[in-house]
């Protein structure tokens, strides 16, 4: 019978039992479509992670799968993967193939161990959304501080601005109405300066709520800096997931101008808590 290795790390956090849980399975060779998503739904992750050998430029290609559907590009399993893999390779950067391209991920280690990482995400770019009263209703909001709006990068989410970091944890969502908007994560936000905390919300996907969202994290400092609320280059700290006891720290920068960005980062930690096998 065929055994499938996997390895659980929390990513975005650097202590264990903390950010956002996510299986790599390190070698997927021999896995179809049916048996990924199978696993995915079996771990009910965010996301789950198959690695596979690479096909062009990349040290590996990677699939991500929430318990849903296959995704192009989610933040944590890209970071998550890259950490995975840089424990057996003394890479400084590790680039993974994925399906909205390839992703360089920058390692920065303490001694032998991975102790920090820096993604280059896809540049989001916005993109049409024509159901803000709908969304504003399912979150039971009348207004949102900013334009509502929506970036693609690799996967869409939608922003909305609340007043206080106060009123996103306050939050009560109609998860019922939310999964029947288009296929969108809403990301609600709020803060000032370099400080900021959000909650990601994705019942489309099979994501109640997420623990952290590095996915979001870049549009999210993109939105923030065409609307003026900070600079493009500066680097903004983003809290999520402590309403789901799953605390988690997220670093992101876009480096731009009024002509919209021209680099995009997040950064995060990530430790391994556990090893696993499947026998299928």
């Amino acid at each position: 019978m065929p055994s499938f290795r996997y390895v659980l790390a929390d990513v975005f956090a650097d202590r264990p039992l903390a950010g956002n849980a996510l299986a790599v399975f390190t070698d997927a060779r021999g896995l179809d479509d049916e048996r990924m998503q199978a696993l995915a739904r079996e771990l009910n992750l965010s996301e789950t992670v198959f690695v596979l050998p690479k096909q062009g430029e990349g040290q590996a290609r990677i699939r991500i799968f929430t318990p849903l559907r296959e995704l192009r590009f989610a933040g944590h399993p890209v970071l998550g993967a890259a950490f995975v893999i840089g424990t057996s390779v003394q890479l400084e950067r590790i680039v993974l193939e994925t399906a909205a391209g390839l992703v360089p991920v920058r390692l920065e280690r303490e001694a032998a161990r991975v102790a920090f990482g820096w993604m280059e995400q896809p540049l989001p770019r916005p993109v049409p959304f024509a159901d803000a009263p709908a969304l504003l209703a399912a979150l039971h909001l009348e207004s949102s501080e900013l334009p509502v709006a929506a970036y693609d990068n690799g996967l869409r989410h939608v922003f909305v601005a609340l007043p206080s970091p106060a009123a996103v944890a306050a939050l009560r969502p109609d998860m019922a109405a939310l999964a029947r908007l288009p296929e969108v994560a809403v990301s609600t936000f709020a803060g000032r300066d370099t400080r900021w905390k959000t909650r990601m919300f994705a019942p489309a996907f099979g994501i109640a709520e997420d623990p952290a969202t590095g996915s979001a994290a870049g549009p999210l400092a993109v939105h923030l800096a065409r609307h003026g609320r900070v600079p493009y280059g500066s680097t903004i700290e983003i809290e999520q997931g402590a309403e789901i006891a799953r605390p988690s720290r997220l670093l992101a920068r876009a480096e731009g101008s009024a002509e919209g960005p021209s680099h995009v980062e997040v950064g995060g930690a990530a430790v391994i808590v556990a090893r696993g096998e499947f026998r299928i």
